[in-house]
């Protein structure tokens, strides 16, 4: 969960960046705390949905945008932890000489 969270703030954040806004303005828009938003984005709060809805709308983004987003960031993670814990094993080519205590 805290992975979603970090992923939901990261993705917000670059949202309201790329629209140039500050969190003030965006606070001021969305009727939400700026501290409220601040924690978000730094994926230490939970958002419920009527609050992303707000802050969508405040953006002008389509929350759909902002779940697939998360959701292509999820699937890079995964991906990420996946080659990390993949185990690696030894593969024998023909020819290969292989030494054995006998």
């Amino acid at each position: 969960m805290v992975l979603f969270r970090r992923l939901l703030g990261d993705v917000l954040r670059g949202a309201r960046m790329q629209r140039g806004m500050t969190l003030r303005e965006l606070s001021a828009e969305a009727r939400v705390s700026l501290g409220y938003i601040s924690e978000i984005e730094r994926g230490q709060k939970e958002a419920s949905s009527e609050l992303l809805a707000s802050l969508c709308q405040a953006m002008d983004l389509p929350l759909s945008e902002v779940l697939r987003d998360v959701a292509d960031a999820v699937a890079v993670e995964e991906a990420a932890l996946a080659i990390v814990t993949t185990p690696i094993t030894a593969v024998r080519r023909s020819g290969d000489v292989v030494a054995s205590a006998a």
